[in-house]
């Protein structure tokens, strides 16, 4: 029988590696989270937006007079009261390949002479009442003629594509090129093999649970805006908004509470905010503006949409030589913050992955359409790069008639090779990429395969497997805060500028800080949606939230030890020196003589003043990390309906560092089945007008919990030497395993009954018209 009276530390049950349950869930659970919607301002109005039904045409005007003149309204606005304010802008300093810049024009709050997509918001009524509001926003009329559209980045590539933009004369925002195309091209001339590739990464709706909305306010006597927002971090987007309403950062205030998900959208400054931020400057009370699920589907920016055709140059042996891709990537009617980032940057990053690969180029046409603007969704880029190397795997053995499998393993990065310059030009610091895949395909049970699919052939089921091994790289380099503050009533606080909207933050920062500091993990708490309270502050995206913030905190506990000592050393009466610190507690070294942390900072020094350890700190950056990992699908096909359903599924990671391996599986989780949905089910459909075919969950499919199989994970954990955690971030690794992974069983199972090759997204008509055709040949 264990000793009830012992009592554990608070690090042996909390600290960095413990699976502690998320602390956030009790009130979220219970439907005491405080979303956007829920704050509510006394005498505050209500907006609503007017959207374009057309996706391209001249703006000849706006008749408002019988809005203006409906009960309740307050005011109806258009791009002429808004004259004063900057327009929304693109973020990315990217060149063309003639060292020229972009130069499409930056984007209206509301448009003003032409609209461009469904969507494109046109108007907007203010009123005593939501009702009032929608009511008069359906009165106001603006007249349009329409223009011919063009919804597919290839098409509006060519010289005779309907033009989006007058002051230029094409749809082309950015021809991006890198790499040494003389030398690849010399790898290709040179190579035994050459296996081929066209590769559609399809247009996904992000669908958030929470859709978005605001709350504008504004306070006369101070000069300074206020908007309550769901976002993926405060600082951030303060810039950004005080850029484009021209003031001072200090100016405007940024709140935010819970978040219902974002996935990437959720991080730019949108058009919908100036109007209402005007509006509740104009008349004096806050505006509050929410968004339904209609409006959420055209209006909030999409993911992905790039067609790519890849080629992957092979020496005799299999030995990858290059890589070379030629990618139209979709940018939607206007260039969204990050939009050219993701078919460019990321895309030279991410695709080498784990391979020895000696070079890349990466040709790639940011094109305009009339499609709902596209910007970041989970992995941004680094999904797509992955997909493309592991389907070029796939290809690859079919050209030159060695496995799959064993192309893998003559070409992954070797440990003893590692640190190791990627022809991406980053250098890989950690990981050992051999024994993940092998951890990966025991747990997967590969060898047992055979049996498995003679059984669901037994059932008149197609079995096909599918493997996608993936490197990452995680987001840029950004300052981030650690404050650390302790309060009278015995809490302590970090405060930080990444932002939680879903991923459980309170926990894992709380448990590097009782790691650190030992105090007692139920007194933590979490300050990070109040932008007055940052001096600094990268956000939360691109997986790097427990490396910048977990960083931060521990180099703020080093400066809380720092005050502690002198403060122990006074309050003991011993010199500084003479004072260790473990375990949450202050001692005289050699003695008993201590005091704990928690009264430590409650305590007075002998002065009469109170103990200070608050500290108000800034990491400064640490690099990119590389998570990396295999997963395995396994599906089974219905020949009969096409319906793909995956039954097995497996996946072995390195994390680094992982602080709670429950939160770090259900963040894994959550991105393969992500990935699954785009694969198999998401599908978005615009007609030869530009309409939205696809602008509800009647018409777009996600993936439901009936849809998935239990998922099987294992960590094989190298921790990462570019941050003091030694973490590399886990959020949006599980995309760039499931893509792949899953597609390649799809193509496997269509292999095994002599069909062709599919593209994403693969639903049921895709596959069933693939196995007819099959029969028909």
């Amino acid at each position: 029988m264990p000793d009830s009276n012992i009592v554990r530390l608070p690090t042996e049950k909390y600290g960095v590696g413990q699976p502690v349950p998320r602390q956030e869930d009790p009130t979220l659970l219970r439907g005491q989270g405080r979303y956007t919607d829920d704050m509510n301002l006394p005498g505050q109005a209500y907006a609503a937006v007017v959207r374009s039904t057309m996706a391209h045409g001249h703006l000849r005007g706006i008749d408002t007079e019988t809005a203006r003149a409906m009960p309740g309204v307050l005011m109806v606005l258009t791009a002429d009261d808004l004259t004063d304010y900057g327009p929304m802008k693109c973020a990315v300093p990217m060149k063309n390949r003639d060292g020229s810049g972009i130069a499409i024009p930056p984007r209206p709050s509301l448009a003003t002479g032409r609209v461009r997509f469904v969507g494109d918001p046109i108007a907007v009524v203010v009123a005593e009442t939501a009702t009032q509001a929608r009511d008069a926003a359906e009165a106001v009329m603006p007249d349009i003629d329409a223009l011919p559209a063009v919804t597919s980045s290839r098409e509006a590539a060519a010289k005779d594509a309907p033009l989006l933009f007058d002051e230029v004369d094409t749809n082309i925002a950015l021809d991006f090129h890198h790499g040494d195309a003389a030398a690849v091209q010399a790898a290709f001339d040179s190579a035994a093999h050459v296996a081929r590739a066209s590769l559609t990464n399809n247009r996904i709706v992000v669908a958030p649970m929470e859709p978005r909305a605001a709350l504008a306010s504004w306070d006369a006597a101070e000069e300074r805006f206020t908007l309550r927002v769901g976002s993926q971090g405060v600082f951030g987007l303060r810039n950004q908004m005080a850029d484009i309403l021209k003031v001072e950062p200090k100016k405007l205030r940024i709140l935010t509470g819970n978040v219902g998900g974002s996935f990437g959208m959720k991080a730019s400054a949108y058009p919908e905010y100036v109007p209402i931020l005007h509006a509740a400057r104009v008349l004096g009370r806050p505006v509050k503006w929410t968004d339904d699920r209609s409006g959420a589907f055209v209006s909030d920016q999409h993911g992905r949409d790039h067609d790519i055709d890849a080629e992957l140059a092979l020496d005799g042996e299999g030995k990858f030589l290059a890589i070379r891709l030629t990618a139209w990537s979709n940018m939607g009617g206007y260039l969204a913050t990050v939009g050219p980032m993701m078919a460019t940057l990321n895309l030279v990053k991410n695709t080498p992955s784990l391979y020895a690969t000696g070079l890349i180029e990466v040709s790639t046409l940011c094109v305009m359409t009339n499609t709902s603007p596209v910007s970041a969704y989970r992995g941004a880029g680094r999904p797509e790069g992955n997909y493309v190397m592991e389907r070029l795997v796939e290809a690859a053995a079919k050209v030159t008639g060695i496995d799959a499998l064993e192309l893998r393993r003559r070409n992954q990065i070797a440990p003893t090779q590692i640190p190791f310059r990627a022809a991406s030009g980053l250098d890989y610091d950690s990981g050992d990429f051999p024994a993940v895949l092998a951890d990966a395909l025991k747990a997967a049970d590969w060898d047992g395969f055979a049996a498995r699919e003679a059984e669901s052939r037994r059932r008149g089921k197609l079995r096909g497997r599918g493997l996608g091994a993936y490197l990452e790289v995680t987001g840029p380099p950004a300052k981030e805060q650690g404050g650390i503050r302790f309060g009278a009533d015995g809490t302590v606080t970090i405060i930080t500028g990444t932002l939680d909207y879903g991923q459980g933050h309170w926990t894992p920062f709380a448990q590097v800080l009782c790691d650190r500091l030992g105090v007692p993990f139920e007194a933590v708490r979490l300050l990070q949606g109040d932008s007055d309270e940052l001096v600094a502050g990268g956000g939360t995206g691109g997986s790097k939230s427990i490396m910048a913030s977990g960083a931060a905190i521990i180099e703020a506990s080093v400066k809380v030890v720092e005050k502690g000592r002198a403060a122990a050393a006074m309050l003991l009466e011993a010199a500084e020196v003479d004072i260790e610190f473990a375990n949450g507690r202050f001692s005289i070294a050699g003695t008993d003589r201590g005091i704990g942390i928690m009264d430590l900072s409650a305590a007075k020094l002998p002065d009469g003043t109170k103990v200070d350890l608050d500290v108000r700190h800034v990491f400064d950056e640490a690099p990119s990390a590389f998570p990396n990992g295999c997963h395995v699908a396994e599906v089974e096909v219905d020949p009969d309906t096409g319906t793909v359903a995956v039954v097995r599924y497996t996946m072995a990671n390195d994390f680094g560092v992982v602080v709670n391996p429950l939160l770090v599986a259900g963040q894994a989780h959550g991105g393969v089945v992500q990935g699954i949905g785009q694969a198999l089910f998401e599908r978005t459909v615009y007609d030869e007008t530009g309409q939205f075919l696809t602008g509800s969950f009647m018409d777009y499919a996600l993936p439901r919990a009936n849809d998935v199989p239990s998922f099987d994970i294992v960590f094989h954990s190298v921790p990462a030497t570019t941050n003091p955690l030694g973490a590399k971030g886990c959020g949006e690794a599980g995309c760039a395993g499931s893509l792949p992974s899953v597609m390649n069983a799809l193509n496997d199972a269509l292999r095994r009954a002599g069909a062709a090759e599919v593209n994403m997204p693969a639903t049921p008509e895709v596959v069933w018209r693939a196995l007819v055709d099959a029969k028909a040949a």
